[in-house]
């Protein structure tokens, strides 16, 4: 199973010189990749400060690119309703090309209705725009000439340059906790990406509605990505209660080969949903120290 980390994306600790810190020292312990999330806007007057101070994902990633050489740039995820087909395409493909071929592309479907309201997007028929999104996408990145026409997106014959970098493409993943949901993980993406609050207990079965629909699909299970947003919880040890990545760095490492054995091919760990390190009353320089700590007890060699 590879090991990723989540660079601070949520609270006060979330500013570029905390992301370039945890992104540089995640590719020196060897880490397979970084990641980003999105979160467009959030409802005024909310309570939940679970996204605060959240920042571009796309332009965070090339922000890293230009100060990393190997590791993996992952966005978990882009709510693909948010952005018309054409731009997202143009700016993964340049995102691509400036971080050398390591972009991993997580798309979503969103659930906020504010942000919905914001960018002028229904929410409803959510699942049906998403694959002909997908669709689009591919068009768009295929060699020469590209169309597509459809009941949400309707493009003219036009060429998108340059390409992607990588072969045969810019890795996509989907998100998605319905089992409508992972069936289109398995019919038409690279792989499955699950949310900060799947139930770690049974990501296998998720897993393998998964790589079910591939094979249903004449596509092969075995090449499919499997990758947990791990919302770490650092704390006490010995809670009799304790959920999975929660407790001692200890008690979370040994958490990793229980998800490994549901199926899970990439876990990346994830700070940014604990509110000890992300919520109004979090000291930034408190969350570096931790993550710092974390960083260590989590790299892939130690």
């Amino acid at each position: 199973m590879l090991i990723g980390f989540a660079v601070p994306v949520s609270g006060a600790w979330a500013t570029p010189a905390g992301q370039v810190a945890v992104a540089r020292r995640a590719e020196e312990l060897g880490y397979h990749s970084v990641w980003t999330l999105q979160r467009l806007l959030n409802p005024a007057g909310s309570a939940d400060t679970t996204y605060r101070n959240v920042p571009d994902p796309l332009i965070t990633l090339a922000y890293l690119a230009g100060v990393t050489e190997r590791i993996r740039l992952g966005v978990a995820i882009v709510n693909m309703p948010f952005l018309a087909p054409p731009v997202l395409a143009k700016q993964a493909v340049t995102l691509d090309h400036v971080s050398g071929g390591r972009l991993d592309l997580g798309l979503g479907l969103g659930w906020m209705p504010e942000e919905f309201a914001a960018v002028g997007v229904p929410m409803a028929r959510r699942g049906a725009r998403a694959e002909e999104y997908l669709a689009a996408l591919r068009a768009l990145w295929a060699d020469g000439p590209a169309e597509f026409h459809g009941e949400f997106y309707d493009i003219p014959p036009v060429v998108m340059e340059p390409g992607p970098l990588q072969s045969p493409g810019i890795p996509v993943l989907l998100g998605g906790t319905s089992e409508p949901a992972l069936r289109r993980a398995g019919r038409l993406a690279g792989g499955w990406v699950s949310s900060s609050r799947a139930d770690l207990t049974a990501i296998g079965r998720s897993a393998e509605v998964v790589r079910q629909a591939a094979r249903e699909a004449g596509r092969d299970p075995a090449g499919l990505r499997i990758v947990c947003r791990g919302a770490v919880k650092v704390g006490a040890a010995g809670r009799p209660d304790r959920a999975p990545l929660t407790g001692s760095l200890e008690e979370i490492r040994s958490d990793f080969a229980r998800l490994a054995d549901q199926g899970v091919t990439e876990l990346f760990v994830d700070l940014n949903f604990d509110p000890e390190l992300t919520g109004p009353e979090a000291d930034p320089k408190m969350s570096m120290r931790r993550a710092h700590e974390a960083l260590e007890a989590f790299a892939p060699d130690a």
